[in-house]
């Protein structure tokens, strides 16, 4: 985990994510799923397979839970450095991926920033604003990060870093709220009795927050299918992993990425 990505993937053929993509691009294999160091998952796959036509760097997307339905988040990490036509690029790939497998007719796309209103944020998102503007997106404006959990918006678009924070202050907020309530229970004895009288919507609770139940992060982007998966993974999130990359190489993600942007493009 302490190695260099790319000095990982230049050295390491052996590893088993360059021999996994390696079956992935001999057509041995239909996709790769790796819970291991995500910054060397993302270097092989474009050792290997390269990118799709039109992408200038491929992206993490992570499904994101709200009090309505899942929000595609991207870039979570792969790119902390970002020029706005990357961000165009992360929401038409978004778009595409969140159009075919969480089945949105025509996905709300938002951008990360600090103020909904127009102008607000730095020189990367203001100029991004622009760009996702005047595409054919469904573009709704800035979304602040208080509306990520809404559930308004079916896309957000950020860079890496920003993406990669909000996605491990989510997993920590998540986490420490089950913790607090546990404590809160055991203080008193009614508190325990009311938890015997609900326990099952905090189990439905704890399944909505848990990132078991929505597999790995795709990578978007690369000329194949990739999940990422959380370095903590259990059975769980493992299989509904499978399940993501299956359903991602079924539904053509890929073409339908290359498709739209040639769209768009036109």
């Amino acid at each position: 985990m302490d190695d260099s990505p790319v000095e990982a993937v230049r050295k390491k053929k052996e590893a088993t994510v360059m021999v996994g993509f390696d079956l992935v691009k001999n057509g041995e294999a239909d996709a790769l799923v790796s819970a291991g160091n995500s910054g060397a998952t993302m270097a092989a796959a474009i050792r290997k397979l390269g990118r799709l036509p039109g992408i200038s760097r491929p992206g993490i997307a992570s499904f994101f839970p709200t009090v309505k339905k899942p929000v595609m988040l991207m870039d979570i990490g792969a790119n902390v450095d970002c020029r706005p036509q990357h961000l165009y690029q992360f929401a038409v790939m978004a778009s595409s991926c969140s159009r075919l497998l969480l089945n949105y007719d025509r996905p709300r796309v938002g951008l990360l920033s600090i103020g909904e209103e127009t102008g607000k944020g730095n020189a990367l998102v203001k100029e991004t604003y622009d760009l996702l503007k005047q595409s054919p997106l469904n573009f709704i404006g800035n979304v602040e990060g208080r509306d990520v959990y809404k559930g308004d918006v079916d896309v957000i678009v950020c860079d890496g870093f920003v993406g990669n924070i909000s996605l491990k202050i989510s997993e920590g907020l998540a986490d420490a709220a089950m913790q607090m309530l546990k404590r809160e229970i055991m203080k008193t004895w009614r508190a325990k009795i009311g938890y015997l009288l609900i326990r099952e919507a905090f189990a439905g609770f704890k399944k909505q927050v848990d990132y078991a139940e929505y597999g790995g992060a795709p990578l978007l982007g690369i000329d194949g299918t990739g999940i990422i998966c959380h370095g903590a993974s259990n059975a769980v999130a493992i299989r509904n992993a499978i399940e993501v990359a299956a359903n991602m190489v079924r539904n053509r993600v890929n073409d339908a990425i290359v498709h739209t942007l040639g769209e768009y493009a036109a």
